[in-house]
């Protein structure tokens, strides 16, 4: 773990332990190339997805994706068609995510100061671990002292809260003390449950009201004292 070696005097003594971000839809638009493949393999298994059917897998990992698809398509859920699917989706999604990813408005900024600011930071994911890889090649790596992801958590998936606690476990902080920054219903289920605070910035998703959760429509002008301040309410 190489955590930075001093903390911004002004998020210091905040209490903020660490910040926990999610990454498809909320540091990256990436959603919108999962609409791609998720609307391609539809295809390919001889049926379609309506919109509203693709948003209720926003935020989703591989098993629920490939269960809900052929729950949805009428086709007969069994290990070996399930893993036809995810290694469809895997290479479809691959060749997308090979090329620069679109950053979310104000995402790359945050991310910067929040490292600058000296305060840990993890990337809690459901996108499974050789995806993720590629797409930390836009995001930047060195952002991030830990990485967890969706094939990493021994199936306990986003909304179960152990992708946070997870995280929270390998920063050795409290979860807390942690913000979690989140676009989709079920991260911030998860998060909200793992014990974090939680900005909520929605993209595709409406997200409801809840217990810690705060809303914001952007991620622009977002700062470590911006985050630090949200375990004060």
């Amino acid at each position: 773990m190489t955590h930075a070696s001093t903390v911004d005097d002004s998020v210091a003594g905040t209490g903020i332990a660490a910040v926990l971000w999610d990454m498809d839809g909320t540091l990256v638009d990436t959603e919108k190339l999962w609409d791609v493949a998720l609307y391609e393999v539809a295809q390919w298994l001889g049926g379609s997805l309506s919109e509203a059917q693709r948003m209720t897998l926003v935020g989703s990992n591989m098993e629920t994706t490939t269960r809900f698809l052929l729950s949805t398509l009428g086709k007969p859920d069994t290990p070996e068609l399930r893993a036809e699917i995810a290694l469809w989706i895997r290479t479809r999604t691959a060749e997308l995510f090979g090329d620069a990813l679109p950053w979310r408005p104000g995402a790359l900024e945050a991310l910067t100061a929040v490292r600058a600011a000296g305060i840990p930071s993890a990337l809690v994911t459901s996108t499974e671990r050789e995806l993720t890889e590629l797409a930390l090649n836009t995001i930047g790596r060195e952002f991030f002292d830990v990485t967890v992801c969706g094939d990493e958590v021994g199936g306990r998936n986003k909304p179960d809260p152990e992708p946070y606690l997870l995280a929270a476990r390998l920063l050795e902080v409290d979860p807390a003390r942690c913000v979690a920054v989140e676009d989709s219903p079920p991260g911030t289920e998860s998060a909200v449950a793992a014990g974090c605070t939680v900005l909520v910035v929605p993209n595709d998703v409406a997200v409801v009201p809840g217990p810690r959760r705060v809303f914001k429509e952007t991620l622009v002008g977002v700062e470590p004292a911006t985050l630090a301040a949200l375990l004060a309410r």
